[in-house]
C-alpha cells in the first residue's frame, strides 16, 4: 500500500481526494472508474489510509499506528469486500460484509472504509442491497466502488456517488517512472510506455514480463522478414502468429507500433522519437521502401484484423489477409 506521493499521474483525482479530507467534505460513496491495472486500488488505499491517519500534518503520514496497520492490510476499519464466485458479487456478499457490518461503529478510527474491487460484478440484487446503505449511511461510513465499467451500475447508485474517472497518464511520465523505478534502458521503457497506452499498471506488468519480451521478439522477427517471404511460406508465418492467439491483440498492437515508427521516420526523418529506437536500421529500410498510402493501408488493415478476430471470423484467414496486405504495401 502506498501514499498519494507514490502514485504516478492522476493528479486531479488525488487533489480532489486530498481536498475532501482537508475541507472535511468526505462523501459517503465514491466510484473510481478506469481500465484494469490503471491505479484504482492504489488511489482507494491511499485515500483510506489518509482518512484514518492519526497525524496532524500531511496525510497519510505512513508512520503512525493506523498507517502502519493499513500498509500491512490489517487496519480494522479498512474493509476489503471479497466474493467467492469469480464472476459475480452477490447479494449475500454485500449484506454480510457491508450492510450488516456498517452499523457497528469504527473500532479505532474516525471512519469505516469499505473497498469493493471489481464492483461491476455486482448483480442487480447486490446493487439494490448496497443502495439501501448508500441512501442512509452512518456518518462514519465511506464506500469505494472500484470498477472498469461504471455504466453497469444502477442509475440510482450513480446519482448517489461521486464518480472519479481515471484518465490516461502521459507516455513520458510513465517512461521516466519505469527508468527510475526499474532501472530499465530507455528503449525498453519507450516500448512498454507506448504499449501500455497511458496505463501505469500495465506498463509495470510489461517491464518485468518474460512473455512480453518473447512476444515482441516474435513480432520483430516477422515484420523484418515479411517482405521476403514467398506466398508458399505464408502458412508458416500464420502458424507463428497462431502460437500467440490468446494475446493476438497485443501482437497486433506491437505491429502497429512498428509501422507507426516506419511512418513517423518517413515523415520526419527524426530517429529520436521512435519507439523501437534500437531497430532504426530496419525501420529506415522500410521507410525508404514503403509509400505513405501503403503504410496507412497497413495500419487500417491491422485495426480491421483486430475487429475481425474479436468477431470470431476464421483466425487463419484473418491473419493471411493481413500478411498479404502488408506484403502488397
Amino acid at each position: 500500500m502506498a501514499g498519494f506521493k507514490d502514485i504516478v499521474g492522476h493528479e486531479q483525482i488525488i487533489e480532489h481526494l486530498r481536498n475532501a479530507i482537508t475541507l472535511d467534505k468526505v462523501s459517503h460513496a465514491y466510484i473510481l472508474n478506469g481500465p484494469e491495472a490503471s491505479g484504482k486500488m492504489m488511489l482507494a488505499e491511499a485515500f483510506a489510509m489518509a482518512l484514518q491517519c492519526e497525524s496532524e500534518g500531511e496525510r497519510p503520514c505512513l508512520s503512525c499506528r493506523s498507517c502502519r496497520q493499513a500498509m500491512d492490510h490489517n487496519q480494522p476499519d479498512i474493509i476489503y469486500v471479497s466474493h467467492e464466485k469469480p464472476n459475480t458479487i452477490g447479494v449475500d456478499d454485500i449484506r454480510t460484509q457491508v450492510n450488516n457490518d456498517i452499523g457497528i461503529k469504527p473500532y479505532s478510527s474516525r471512519y469505516k472504509v469499505y473497498i469493493i474491487d471489481e464492483a461491476q460484478k455486482m448483480n442487480q440484487q447486490a446493487q439494490n442491497a448496497l443502495l439501501k446503505t448508500i441512501e442512509e449511511p452512518p456518518a462514519y461510513g465511506v464506500i469505494m466502488l472500484l470498477t472498469t465499467n461504471a455504466d453497469s451500475f444502477l442509475p440510482t447508485i450513480l446519482s448517489r456517488c461521486i464518480r472519479l474517472d481515471l484518465k490516461t497518464v502521459k507516455e513520458d511520465v510513465i517512461r521516466n517512472y519505469l527508468m527510475q523505478k526499474f532501472q530499465v534502458p530507455d528503449y525498453q521503457a519507450d516500448i512498454c510506455a507506448a504499449f501500455a497506452q497511458g496505463n501505469v499498471g500495465k506498463a509495470v506488468q510489461l517491464v518485468s514480463s518474460e512473455d512480453f519480451v518473447e512476444l515482441k521478439a516474435s513480432v520483430l522477427q516477422l515484420v523484418k522478414r515479411l517482405d521476403d517471404i514467398d506466398v508458399y511460406e505464408m502458412t508458416a508465418a500464420v502458424k507463428q502468429i497462431a502460437e500467440y492467439k490468446l494475446s493476438v491483440n497485443d501482437y497486433f498492437d506491437l505491429m502497429m507500433i512498428w509501422f507507426r515508427d516506419v511512418l513517423y521516420l518517413k515523415a520526419t526523418n527524426d530517429v529520436n522519437r521512435l519507439i523501437f529506437k534500437d531497430e532504426v536500421y530496419d525501420i529506415k529500410k522500410q521507410a525508404a521502401k514503403r509509400s505513405y498510402h501503403g503504410l496507412e493501408t497497413i495500419l487500417r488493415a491491422l485495426e480491421t484484423a483486430k475487429v475481425r478476430v474479436s468477431a470470431n471470423v476464421n483466425f487463419d484467414l484473418v491473419i493471411e489477409l493481413l500478411l498479404l496486405t502488408i506484403k502488397e504495401n
